[in-house]
């Protein structure tokens, strides 16, 4: 099942890449990963922040999630871009302004921020074409922030901002009906 597992990762891959985007300018980041070891390395990231979190159960929940995959895709944005719409979904009136005026930050096992609405409505159909792309194919998967994080922290993505979905075959969904660990 690894093997297909892998093969339909590649396919949500591929969904993700071909997933309209604003103005059809493609800032996205996509990686698959099939490495048992450094699914593992990421799941130990997620354990090891767990304490520092103020949803540390979560944490450990997501990270047994990536321990039981056998892949997971990354999809993230690449570049702090804006599609340049104007639209004032960010909060600013224009673009440039937006652009001129915003400061950065970085916040530790998260994103950094603030980006463009549109840019980040990228990543979110992205995710989705992926996600269905696994459904179709009746493979196990769940859109996971915290994957994100912690392979953008440990440099597996060069993106700002990161999703995951890992993805799993087995007689039983292990992403849904999960058992959130009581807090340390």
């Amino acid at each position: 099942m690894k093997a297909v597992a892998e093969m339909v990762a590649d396919l949500m891959a591929a969904a993700a890449r071909t997933a309209p985007k604003a103005g059809g300018k493609d800032w996205l980041e996509i990686v698959v990963i099939k490495d048992v070891e450094v699914m593992k390395k990421i799941a130990q990231s997620m354990k090891d922040y767990a304490p520092r979190s103020t949803n540390e159960g979560y944490w450990l929940r997501d990270a047994s999630n990536i321990e039981n995959s056998q892949a997971i895709v990354l999809v993230g944005l690449s570049e702090p871009k804006t599609a340049g719409y104007d639209c004032g979904g960010c909060g600013y009136p224009t673009c440039r302004e937006f652009k001129d005026s915003r400061k950065m930050t970085v916040k530790e096992m998260g994103y950094s921020g603030p980006h463009c609405i549109m840019r980040m409505m990228d990543i979110g159909v992205a995710l989705s074409s992926a996600a269905k792309a696994a459904s179709l194919l009746s493979v196990d998967n769940r859109v996971q922030q915290r994957v994100g994080a912690a392979a953008m922290a440990l440099g597996y993505i060069k993106a700002e901002v990161a999703m995951g979905i890992p993805v799993s075959i087995t007689g039983k969904s292990i992403y849904y009906d999960r058992q959130t660990p009581a807090r340390h």
